[in-house]
């Protein structure tokens, strides 16, 4: 559709706007020069409807239910790939061949250790101190500590520092982890694989043995897959606008990190378990449901449906099966919030009133029951989701900065204010 126009009419004049297609998705019209052919801007709050770039990396089509990486449909990539094959797929654009995913995959564990000065930066938090707080702190700190990779413009300074957030983020998160629970640190070890790793650092303790559990480490594996990019969003769209200044990559992901932690946005699976702690005893979903139902109820239910999703969230149906793999393997029968969750999905599954406003349960509500189950407390879901999404964010910077259309975000305003008006001297002032 290249090279076709839409025309604007403004003020009496007709404005000619190209029209630009991309591979699959809708069209957009380009309003580049929209201010400099008619001085008005356009109003777009939450610019849901204005694409801010041009990207190669992830699609997402709400309405039939899909998201591709690069191409590749979710369910096949959780299904068959593991995670480390995924991050090369997002950076590089194409499934690693068998020598360069063993190459990609020695580099990022051979990479996992952090600089010792670390453990003691930990030391200037509260013992109470969220890991989110530390994750957004230690990870801006990280061009202190790797200032050899803070370059933009040097190609082999910006794979590096790719590698390294990819590879340290787990220690790091895990390192937060313990801090918050009042345990020593545990080094990363290179044998293993890098969810089983990651599981090591935050549940192993000097004084026994730890063995990983490979039904988890599957499972969590997959979780990071799930979560690796999903296209423009909140935290995503931050990182862009921060690495538009030429800012260093380390403090971009710092400030998608900090995005990340809004519960509008990452914290929605620890919303979702809260939601289930506010019910409180399996026999009163059915209340709660209702409750759901009342429009004059102030009660919503978290977990349930999804903003670009209007169809069952593709990584949903993947977490419910992971869900129910975990749950059966850790045996966990006697849990309140897993069994108030499990009556909750059977209901919003059947209930006509979910199916018709196609109020699915969707990845939040199922990734947070999961992490509950392997051990880890609401507070490290959203750690893990940075963790996770790190990688989706690197690609996006990386493409953002080798894009030569490139230019620094600088947003508009409707300025709704007072005029221009004189200063009167505080003695004047009634």
């Amino acid at each position: 559709m290249d090279g076709k126009e839409s025309t604007l009419n403004f003020d009496g004049k007709d404005v000619a706007l190209p029209v630009k297609a991309g591979t699959i998705g809708p069209s957009v019209i380009d309003i580049s020069k929209l201010y400099g052919q008619t001085g008005a801007f356009t109003y777009d709050p939450g610019f849901t409807s204005t694409a801010s770039c041009e990207s190669s990396i992830t699609y997402i089509d709400g309405d039939e239910g899909i998201l591709l990486y690069r191409g590749y449909p979710i369910e096949q990539l959780a299904e068959h790939g593991d995670f480390l094959e995924t991050c090369y797929l997002l950076l590089y654009g194409e499934l690693p061949t068998a020598s360069q995913k063993a190459d990609f995959d020695y580099r990022v564990t051979r990479h996992t250790m952090v600089h010792d000065q670390m453990n003691r930066f930990f030391l200037g938090f509260r013992r109470d101190a969220h890991p989110m707080a530390i994750m957004v702190a230690v990870t801006g700190a990280l061009s202190a500590f790797y200032h050899d990779s803070t370059d933009i413009s040097d190609p082999q300074q910006r794979m590096i520092a790719s590698m390294r957030m990819i590879a340290k983020m787990p220690t790091l998160a895990a390192m937060a982890f313990k801090y918050s629970i009042g345990q020593p640190f545990v080094y990363p070890k290179n044998e293993l694989d890098y969810a089983s790793n990651f599981l090591r650092m935050c549940f192993a303790v000097p004084c026994e043995d730890y063995e990983v559990n490979p039904i988890l480490s599957r499972a969590l594996d997959r979780i990071f897959i799930l979560h690796a990019d999903h296209e423009q969003n909140a935290s995503t769209s931050t990182v862009r606008l921060a690495g538009s200044s030429g800012a260093n990559p380390f403090a971009c992901i710092s400030a998608g990190i900090a995005c990340l932690w809004g519960p509008a946005h990452g914290g929605a699976n620890e919303a979702a378990l809260k939601m289930l702690e506010e019910i409180g005893t399996p026999d009163r979903v059915s209340e709660y449901v209702a409750k759901a139902k009342d429009k004059n109820d102030p009660f919503r239910l978290m977990g349930f449906g999804h903003r670009v999703y209007k169809n069952y969230d593709p990584r949903a149906r993947i977490m419910q099966k992971t869900t129910h793999e975990v749950l059966n393997e850790l045996g966990v029968k006697d849990d309140p919030l897993l069994e108030i969750a499990m009556e909750l999905e059977q209901i919003a599954l059947r209930d006509e009133y979910f199916i018709e406003k196609k109020l699915y349960p969707n990845i939040d509500f199922y990734s947070g029951i999961t992490l509950k189950a392997m051990g880890f407390p609401t507070t490290m879901f959203t750690v893990l989701f940075a963790l996770a999404r790190t990688v989706g964010w690197i690609a996006q910077w990386k493409e953002m900065v080798e894009d030569p259309s490139q230019r620094i975000g600088r947003p508009r305003q409707l300025y709704i204010g007072a005029a221009e008006r004189d200063y009167t001297p505080i003695a004047q002032r009634g």
